[in-house]
């Protein structure tokens, strides 16, 4: 009996431990249109990207989508993917049209071609002035991000009842020089923009 006891508290410490465990959700998204969302409370069901065009600033057409099923105070802005070398590579939008709603949009850099739903020739034309640079992990296509928000950050929902954590997967290969160039050209011109539009 007592040896009984010494193998079965552990156990139960670990249940009860698990029971306490405090709520979050999980969010996993990649360029190609597959997406997961998770919750600590059993919820699961997969996301699907489509093509669309992006409501916010400086949105371009048929940009890879995320309905992600009307986080309640979604916080909108633009996140940037920062590659280990310091190159911005992706774009993660939040936009929130209203308190109830809102969408996760994939602007990624083509830099081995347009291989994905997420490449676009550009990043948006103009950004929110919420933005925020987070670091890509891995290389050599098996790029990604981890990304939790705090409040007031891109991507925060205000009345979740725990944290929401992204995992942005981006497949990009090997940076080809010209294409990386081009695409942040295009996406520091566009910050430029937008800083010299709004200091004014």
């Amino acid at each position: 009996m007592r040896k009984l006891l010494i193998f079965a508290a552990p156990i139960l410490l670990s249940i009860t431990a698990l029971a306490q465990a405090p709520f979050s959700v999980s969010i996993t998204v990649d360029e190609n249109g597959h997406g997961t969302f998770t919750n600590t409370a059993g919820f699961s069901t997969t996301l699907t990207g489509t093509l669309m065009n992006d409501p916010g600033p400086g949105g371009l057409p048929n940009v890879l989508t995320y309905d992600l099923l009307n986080p309640p105070g979604l916080v909108a802005g633009d996140v940037f993917m920062q590659d280990a070398d310091g190159t911005l590579s992706d774009v993660v939008r939040f936009n929130a049209p209203n308190s109830s709603t809102g969408d996760l949009v994939f602007y990624s850099n083509p830099i081995d071609g347009f291989d994905s739903l997420a490449d676009t020739a550009s990043p948006p034309l103009a950004f929110y002035l919420n933005t925020i640079t987070i670091p890509e992990i891995g290389s050599g296509g098996n790029d990604f991000s981890i990304y939790t928000p705090t409040a007031g950050e891109p991507g925060f929902v205000a009345d979740a009842a725990g944290p929401v954590t992204y995992t942005l997967i981006s497949d990009s290969a090997v940076p080809e020089p010209s294409s990386l160039a081009l695409f942040g050209t295009g996406l520091l011109g566009a910050i430029g923009v937008v800083r010299r539009r709004f200091s004014a």
